[in-house]
């Protein structure tokens, strides 16, 4: 396979990126900066044999973008399999407002650019890539409820900032998917005016081939799933939501994504997979 990564220099992105390229996929990472992998030998290993190609650039500057396609194309001699957007920052505290990200609208405006930035070769439907979008578990009305009580609590006082970014994410792709949008729409600064019309963004419907990741609270944890003896991963995986649970490691996350979801494709697209203990 060959895969494009969007949030790849750490936690999910860097597991599952690695995990491909153990696999035998080739993997181009778009990263503020690729200094980040000077002294992982892992990484670069798989620099010195052609396998990964590592491209400068900020998913917030759309050329930076359409530049990190054009190194994927070229990598996989103009065809992308998979792409993998995993994208996140370090927050900041704030006693009133909780975890506040330092770019508001990071994961959205990545999206968008993203979509828009599709090249021309993999538009039609037969062609397109495989989209693994990372949202988190929680982040709709309806899916709030879903929550156990403390993780509610949590959520609404820590992560209500940072999930105002996610959520325009999932307004986002659910346009591409062609689902109807119930819930309110996103705050202006998240998501603005008039963003369905923005040059080279697919209409309504056009794109299907998503997976929409929704983890449960995110860890550091060991990945759990490479020591299962039986042949079942240790965590559940459902297409819709799920009562109960409260965590997740990144790890696991990263092997369901590979070991689950791209095996298993038919299965996952065009859904919403939530990942829990």
């Amino acid at each position: 396979m060959n895969v494009f990564v969007l949030g790849g220099s750490k936690n999910i992105g860097y597991y599952a990126a690695v995990r491909l390229l153990e696999q035998g996929s080739s993997v181009t990472f778009l990263l503020r900066k690729t200094s980040v992998f000077d002294t992982d030998e892992k990484i670069q290993s798989y620099i010195s044999s052609g396998k990964a190609r590592l491209v400068s650039g900020d998913a917030l500057n759309i050329e930076d973008v359409q530049k990190g396609w054009e190194a994927a194309l070229g990598l996989g001699n103009g065809s992308i399999d998979v792409v993998l957007s995993s994208i996140g920052s370090i927050p900041d505290f704030s006693f009133t407002k909780g975890l506040v990200l330092p770019i508001p609208d990071l994961c959205t405006r990545s999206l968008l650019n993203l979509f828009r930035t599709l090249p021309a070769s993999l538009r039609a439907p037969a062609a397109q890539p495989r989209i693994i979008a990372v949202t988190s578990r929680g982040i709709t009305h309806a899916a709030h409820k879903t929550l156990p009580a403390p993780l509610r609590a949590f959520y609404t006082y820590a992560l209500a900032s940072a999930h105002e970014d996610k959520y325009g994410a999932e307004r986002v792709l659910a346009h591409c998917l062609g689902e109807r949008w119930t819930e309110v729409e996103p705050k202006e600064a998240i998501l603005p005016s008039g963003w369905k019309t923005l040059p080279g963004f697919p209409a309504e419907g056009e794109y299907k081939r998503i997976l929409v990741m929704r983890p449960a609270l995110l860890t550091d944890g060991v990945c759990k799933g490479d020591e299962s003896n039986n042949g079942k991963p240790p965590y559940k995986a459902v297409a819709g939501e799920i009562k109960g649970g409260y965590t997740i490691s990144r790890r696991d996350i990263a092997h369901f994504i590979v070991q689950e979801a791209l095996q298993n494709w038919s299965k996952w697209e065009g859904k919403g997979a939530v990942v829990v203990y």
